[in-house]
């Protein structure tokens, strides 16, 4: 049989999207300049070559160079995902409401310290660090008054959250059951990535070969109990904060992706059972084009692994889905209003680069949280790119640019070099316990240093354009009186519920913890009986042990 045209294969294309059109109608009916001029849904050259089509394709189609929807954003925008928590549910829960009301499209939670490493507010590793850097869940009841008043089967939420993933995905399940919303109908995603703590980021709790066990348990969980939750959200921007490349990035954060595919696999799921729920997190950076074409490689190179490797045959076991949120490293405490323009050109190559969820940075956060002027400047800037700037009228509108194509080639072939070498170790988890990924991460996090000291590196603001006096900008500031709160309410939860019921779960949790049978159960079981962060981690740690850094 002859091989198909070029042409044949874009009308081939041209029917599909048609189709799809009828279950995902486009927002308008007609997509031009303010000149009036038309413009298309796709851009391509008069012909491509098998070669050519093969590593670019059509929107929606493998490799998914160019996007993992036929339409894109004429369907459907991004969801704006701003990332909010700060003190007690009560103050989060009225931050949330505001985005809300303000045209935010999905919720975003940051957690404090203590909950992110499983301690309690009352804890004394605790003090001083309630409610600092995000919100204080202790149990059931603060998950309960964080998402008062919204309804669950209408927003979809992330939650930030990794060594305790388990436990926060188990809160919020049963408040969506207290809401009347089934587990089936909740819609959002878990970070869940421990790997990258152990590389960049640091809130770890138990070692990798248990920290692996629980996010497989999460995914063999929600396969049957909760369908259209996102199990992980493999983070790349924490690898990206902690100084790497936009290679390395990539890599690192695909190498992690493969491990945890392999760790299901042995587990006995099968791939095309969970591959559709995993997601991804991903960094924007200042240079633009690498940025742009960082996003496209990683799309391909994920289609490529997942086929390739792991033989997946679902199509959206094949997809790279990924939020983005601007590079908070880049932003800086001098002259804060510039971050308004850093991150307008962050979020601009995370669209043009194809993302599916966006947080925008604020102006003032490398001084403290957000205050709710610099939080709405940083939503409208996602909402001006959006309904403003024409960018969502076409699809991969930087696609066959000679630079771009050129940039995502080299992107993919070094990010692969680096997946090979870590292959060739045993893996991400023999390449984390080797150190060999945060070596790398540090020696290109010095020599960013050493450029920006010299000068070689431009900052505007710091080591160039300086001004001799600064406005102190007015800045958030978290009342103290929160933590004594969120304290008192822990210890009065403690006197009210059912003890014994509280220890039955406890007792439960660490049997099935010392056996092989899957957590999640006993982890909702536990959370339901208003057990609180600290004691499911500490009947963990009693079984699992902590991780202790080389």
């Amino acid at each position: 049989m002859a091989e198909k045209s070029f042409s044949e294969l874009y009308k081939e294309w041209e029917e599909k999207t048609r189709e799809l059109l009828k279950k995902y109608p486009e927002q308008r009916d007609r997509f031009e300049t303010l000149s009036g001029i038309p413009v298309k849904r796709l851009y391509t050259p008069p012909t491509m070559t098998s070669a050519e089509l093969e590593k670019i394709g059509f929107p929606g189609e493998y490799p998914y160079t160019r996007g993992i929807r036929p339409t894109m954003y004429r369907s459907r925008h991004w969801t704006m995902r701003q990332y909010a928590g700060f003190g007690s549910a009560d103050e989060t829960n009225r931050r949330f409401r505001y985005l809300l009301e303000q045209g935010q499209t999905g919720l975003s939670v940051a957690f404090d310290l203590p909950t992110q490493i499983g301690y309690d507010s009352d804890d004394p590793m605790a003090q001083g660090e309630v409610g600092k850097v995000g919100v204080a869940i202790d149990s059931l009841e603060d998950m309960e008054r964080l998402l008062a008043g919204i309804p669950l089967d209408k927003v979809s939420t992330s939650m930030t959250i990794n060594a305790p993933a388990s436990i926060l995905l188990a809160m919020y399940i049963a408040v969506g059951e207290k809401q009347g919303v089934p587990p089936e109908k909740l819609t959002g995603t878990i970070q869940n990535d421990i790997l990258k703590e152990y590389i960049a980021r640091g809130t770890y709790i138990f070692p990798p070969q248990p920290s692996m066990r629980l996010i497989t348990d999460i995914f063999a969980y929600c396969a049957e109990k909760v369908p259209k939750w996102n199990t992980i959200s493999i983070s790349g921007y924490h690898i990206r904060e902690a100084g790497s490349t936009a290679v390395q990035e990539v890599a690192f954060t695909l190498a992690d992706g493969i491990a945890y595919v392999e760790a299901a696999r042995k587990a006995g799921l099968d791939v095309d059972r969970f591959a559709p729920r995993l997601s991804f997190f991903f960094n924007a950076h200042n240079h633009f084009f690498e940025e742009v074409a960082k996003f496209r490689a990683a799309r391909r190179l994920w289609a490529r692994i997942m086929k390739e490797r792991f033989g997946a045959k679902d199509p959206r076991s094949l997809q790279l889905r990924f939020h983005t949120q601007t590079g908070g490293s880049t932003l800086t405490a001098q002259q804060p209003d510039n971050n308004i323009v850093r991150v307008t050109l962050q979020a601009l190559a995370a669209v043009l680069g194809g993302t599916q969820s966006l947080h925008t940075n604020a102006r003032d956060e490398a001084l403290a949280l957000p205050t709710e002027e610099s939080a709405r400047i940083a939503l409208r800037t996602q909402q001006i790119l959006a309904f403003e700037s024409g960018i969502t009228y076409t699809v991969d509108p930087l696609g066959g640019s000679y630079f771009v194509e050129s940039l995502t080639d080299d992107m993919e072939a070094k990010a692969l070099e680096y997946i090979e070498r870590i292959d060739e170790m045993g893996g991400a988890v023999a390449a984390v316990e080797q150190g060999f990924m945060q070596r790398e991460i540090h020696q290109a996090a010095l020599e960013t240093q050493r450029r920006i000291e010299t000068g070689e590196e431009v900052v505007v603001g710091v080591n160039r354009f300086r001004l001799d006096h600064e406005k102190e900008p007015q800045l958030y500031k978290v009342d103290p009186a929160l933590a004594r709160e969120q304290v008192a309410r822990l210890q009065a939860l403690r006197q009210k519920r059912d003890s014994q019921q509280v220890e039955y779960a406890l007792t439960e949790l660490k049997q099935r913890a010392a056996g092989s049978d899957n957590l999640m159960p006993a982890i909702v079981d536990a959370v339901k009986a208003y057990a609180t962060v600290g004691e499911i981690c500490h009947a963990l740690r009693e079984v699992f042990g902590e991780y202790q850094a080389v």
